[in-house]
C-alpha cells in the first residue's frame, strides 16, 4: 500500500508544481497591470495640471492683450494677420475672424505702403526707429500710430513672422499741445509778474529819478536863458556894425556889451547844454531798459557804471542815506543783457536798503566787484539784521517776504534769481556775514554770448 501511495504522490507532484507556477504568473501580471495603471493615473494627473497651467497662461495672455491700449498684430512672413488684440478690433471695428489672413497694409492708407514695407524689412527689424503711420478707424478717419516691428522666432530659432505694435499718439499730441499752451500761459503770467514788480520798484524810485532828471534839466534851462541874453547883446552889436557906426562907437559898444566875454562863454554853455541833454537821454534810456527791457539782447556795457547808476537811483529815494562803500575796478565790461542786470542790481540794493530800516547798527551798504575764472562776482552786503536761518532756503521763493503787508510783494528776489540764472547765464545766492548782515552774491559771465554759443555747439554735438 505504501508503495502505491508513493507512486500516486509522485504522479500528482508535477500537477501541483504547474498550478503554483500559473498562480505566480498571474500575480506578476496583475502587479504589472497595477503599476502601469498607477503610472497612467500619474500621467493623467500631470496632464491635467499642465492643461490647467496652459489654460491659466492663455487666460493671462488674453487678459494682458485685452487690457493693452496699444495695438498689437502678429503677422506671418508675408504680412498676413495671424493674431490681433482687442485694441486693434476696437480701432477698426472688425471681428478677429474677419482680420485673420488679411494683409496688414489693408488697414493703412495706400500712400503708407512704402513706409510699412520698410518697417517689415528683415534687415531693419529690431534696429529701425519706430515710424508714425495713420491707421483707418471705423469711420474711415486716420488715427496716428507710432509703429514698431519685432521679429517672431519659431522653435528652430528661425524667423516665423513679425510682431507689430502701435502706440496711439493722438492723445500724446493733444497732451503736448495742452502742455505747450500751459507753458505759454505760465510764461505770460511770469512776464506780467515781472512787469508788476518792476512797476512797483519804479514807483519807489520815482523820487530819485525825478532828482536825477532835475539836475541836468535845470542846468540846460539855465544855459538856455544865458544864451538868450547873449543873443540880445549880439544882435544889438551886429546891428551897430551893419549901420556903419564909427569904429570908436563899435569898440565902445563891444566893451559895454562884453562881446569878448560872450564869445568865450558861448562854447562852455553849448557844451554844458549838450552834456545835460545827453544825461537826460541816458536816464530815459536806463528807465526804458528797466521798465521794459524786452527780449534778451546781448550788448557790451560797463557793469561798474551800471552799479553806480543803480546806487544813485535807489539812494535818491531814501529818506535816510546809508554809508556806501564801493570796492570796484575803474571799469569792467560784460557782454550780457544790460536791462536785466540793471534790474537785478536795483532789486538787490533796494532789498538791502529795506533791511537797514529795522537795524540798530549804523546803516551801511558795501558793493564789491571782482573777476574770477572768466566770471564777474558782484557782492552786495548790508549791516542789517541778516536772514533767519529758516528763511535762507526760501529767500528766492515767489511771494516769500518778511516785510509787513503793503511793504513788499515777495517777488523782487525771486525775479532777480530767475533773471540771473535764466536770462543772464549766471547765478545768485544769499548768505549771512560772520560779522552780521546779509550778503548777496551775483555771478555773471564776462561773455554770456560766447557762453551761449559754446553751449549750443555742445548741445548740437550731443544731439548729433
Amino acid at each position: 500500500m505504501s508503495s502505491a501511495k508513493d507512486a500516486v504522490a509522485k504522479l500528482a507532484e508535477p500537477a501541483l508544481n504547474n498550478s503554483a507556477m500559473d498562480d505566480a504568473a498571474w500575480v506578476e501580471v496583475i502587479q504589472t497591470m497595477e503599476r502601469i495603471y498607477a503610472e497612467l493615473v500619474d500621467h493623467q494627473i500631470e496632464l491635467e495640471h499642465k492643461n490647467t497651467a496652459l489654460v491659466d497662461a492663455q487666460r493671462f495672455v488674453d487678459s494682458v492683450l485685452s487690457a493693452m491700449s496699444d495695438v498689437l498684430v502678429v503677422c506671418d512672413m508675408q504680412g498676413k494677420i495671424q493674431e490681433c488684440n482687442a485694441a486693434l478690433l476696437a480701432l477698426t471695428g472688425q471681428q478677429a475672424n474677419d482680420l485673420v489672413g488679411v494683409s496688414l497694409d489693408k488697414l493703412f492708407p495706400p500712400e503708407h505702403s512704402t513706409k510699412l514695407l520698410a518697417l517689415f524689412d528683415s534687415d531693419s527689424v529690431g534696429t529701425a526707429k519706430p515710424i508714425e503711420l495713420n491707421m483707418l478707424n471705423t469711420d474711415g478717419e486716420a488715427v496716428p500710430l507710432l509703429l514698431s516691428c519685432t521679429a517672431r522666432i519659431n522653435r528652430h530659432n528661425k524667423p516665423a513672422g513679425r510682431v507689430v505694435t502701435g502706440h496711439p499718439i493722438g492723445k500724446l499730441q493733444r497732451a503736448y499741445s495742452e502742455l505747450n499752451l500751459a507753458h505759454e500761459a505760465l510764461k505770460e503770467a511770469q512776464h506780467q509778474l515781472i512787469q508788476s514788480e518792476k512797476m512797483a520798484s519804479l514807483g519807489r524810485l520815482v523820487a530819485g529819478v525825478a532828482h536825477e532828471l532835475n539836475n541836468p534839466v535845470s542846468f540846460v534851462l539855465g544855459n538856455v536863458h544865458a544864451l538868450k541874453r547873449y543873443e540880445q547883446r549880439l544882435n544889438q552889436y551886429l546891428d551897430a556894425v551893419h549901420q556903419a557906426d564909427s569904429a570908436a562907437d563899435c569898440k565902445e559898444l563891444r566893451a559895454s556889451l562884453r562881446i569878448d566875454h560872450i564869445r568865450k562863454d558861448m562854447q562852455p554853455l553849448i557844451d554844458g547844454s549838450i552834456e545835460g541833454a545827453e544825461r537826460v537821454t541816458e536816464i530815459i534810456q536806463h528807465l526804458r531798459h528797466f521798465a521794459a527791457p524786452g527780449p534778451r539782447q546781448q550788448q557790451r556795457f560797463d557793469v561798474v557804471a551800471l552799479i553806480h547808476n543803480a546806487l544813485q537811483w535807489v539812494s535818491r529815494s531814501q529818506q535816510s542815506k546809508p554809508a556806501i562803500a564801493l570796492d570796484c575796478p575803474p571799469e569792467l565790461y560784460l557782454s550780457n543783457s544790460e536791462g536785466h542786470v540793471h534790474q537785478i542790481m536795483i532789486n538787490l540794493l533796494q532789498n538791502s536798503m529795506d533791511a537797514l530800516e529795522h537795524s540798530d547798527a549804523p546803516a551801511a551798504i558795501s558793493v564789491q566787484v571782482t573777476v574770477n575764472d572768466k566770471q564777474a562776482l558782484i557782492e552786495v552786503a548790508d549791516s542789517g539784521p541778516g536772514i533767519a536761518e529758516e528763511d535762507l532756503l526760501r529767500i528766492f521763493d515767489p511771494f516769500f517776504t518778511t516785510k509787513p503787508i503793503g511793504k513788499g510783494t515777495g517777488l523782487g528776489l525771486s525775479i532777480s534769481y530767475g533773471l540771473a540764472t535764466g536770462q543772464c547765464g549766471g547765478g545768485l545766492s544769499a548768505s549771512n556775514r560772520p560779522d552780521g548782515g546779509a550778503l548777496f552774491s551775483l555771478t555773471l559771465p564776462l561773455d554770456a554770448e560766447g557762453k551761449d554759443k559754446s553751449q549750443n555747439k555742445a548741445e548740437g554735438v550731443q544731439h548729433g
